[in-house]
């Protein structure tokens, strides 16, 4: 699975030619989570709240790149690294 970002301990990953709805995966220590693009809500597993937090802020900065590699990796693409949170 293609990391995408990875800051303060968070990973990010996408899977290519994956499942709907558009989604990204979170590695964040023993925490997995998979949080939709859209609604930026945690659709599967977990985060503690202040790693949650983060992602969101990263999320909503970078939105219109997630979608573009959400639409890369459905085309069996490999998605380009989006900028971390600083």
């Amino acid at each position: 699975m293609p990391e995408i970002s990875r800051f303060y301990g968070i990973v990010i990953m996408l899977y290519i030619n994956e499942h709907n709805p558009p989604h990204f995966h979170v590695k964040y220590a023993e925490y997995l989570a998979e949080v939709d693009m859209q609604t930026l809500k945690i659709i599967s597993g977990n985060l503690p709240k202040r790693a949650y937090s983060l992602v969101l802020e990263w999320a909503a900065e970078h939105r219109e790149e997630l979608l573009e590699n959400w639409n890369l990796a459905r085309q069996q693409k490999h998605p380009f690294n989006i900028k971390p949170l600083e």
